[in-house]
């Protein structure tokens, strides 16, 4: 490369980067509503816990180790978006002798963590430009060999939230077939494990919603912040049915997204 284009790449990359966005960013409403469609369409979250204090009295069959109390812990859990009331709060089943739950019963409230898996990949990938020093000094096969990337997309640009609250047991939930078959419609394996097995003993529980820590994205076309938690309880059906997120339609860019 000639000494004069190499400047006119560095000055085109410095002046970019100077430029301030002229994208509107969402406002917090606005996200709420994208992320009830998110809590609708997505099966898995982490449930994070705190493990109870070190005076809590330990069952044998669960052997915690007593350096553990009062540290986090955070696993992968099925939920579903099956609240009667619409208001944002995720339906849990719950296994009695599973982690989470037993935090909760000893008093821990619980976060649930979700993010937006997209269905397709983008058709156009985020990718870094290449330095001056590739530009000027590597050519051939080296130049353009890359490590297979293991996302077909990339997650930092994509809304993922945090809703923190308290587990609550749904009252008759455990032989409500209608809650069973929500549950199911999302998670058809979990038909083994539904309240009244003989493998596990079970029941349903919402995360009762206090507040909401969203992510929409890069900062400069994405809200991040809290959601006020009457934003988030009050978004209707048919607003998050009217919305659309990024990768649920064949052919989108990620350096588009505005969320």
């Amino acid at each position: 490369m000639k000494p004069s284009a190499l400047l006119t790449v560095c000055v085109t990359t410095a002046l970019a980067a100077t430029i301030p966005s002229t994208k509107r960013i969402p406002t917090a409403a606005e996200s709420a509503v994208l992320g009830r469609r998110i809590l609708a369409l997505t099966p898995l979250a982490t449930l994070s816990t705190i493990f109870p204090t070190d005076n809590a009295p330990v069952s044998g069959r669960e052997n915690r180790p007593a350096s553990v109390a009062g540290m986090p812990h955070g696993l992968m859990e099925y939920i579903a978006d099956c609240d009667d009331s619409d208001s944002g709060n995720p339906t849990i089943l719950a296994i009695s002798i599973e982690t989470s739950f037993l935090n909760a019963a000893a008093g821990s409230n619980m976060s649930v963590s979700v993010n937006w898996v997209p269905p397709h990949p983008p058709v156009k990938r985020i990718q870094s430009r290449k330095s001056w020093w590739d530009l000027v000094f590597r050519h051939g096969e080296d130049a353009e060999s890359e490590v297979a990337d293991p996302l077909t997309y990339s997650a930092a640009a994509l809304p993922r939230f945090s809703l923190l609250g308290y587990v609550e047991r749904i009252e008759g939930g455990d032989e409500s077939k209608e809650l069973a078959k929500c549950f199911v419609k999302s998670h058809p394996d979990a038909r083994y494990w539904l309240p009244g097995n003989r493998i596990h003993e079970s029941h349903f529980v919402r995360l009762v919603v206090k507040e909401v820590y969203w992510i929409g994205g890069f900062g400069d076309r994405a809200y991040i912040g809290w959601i006020p938690i009457q934003e988030w309880k009050k978004v209707k059906r048919a607003e998050w049915e009217a919305v659309r997120l990024p990768g649920e339609k064949k052919g989108w860019k990620e350096w588009n997204l505005d969320l």
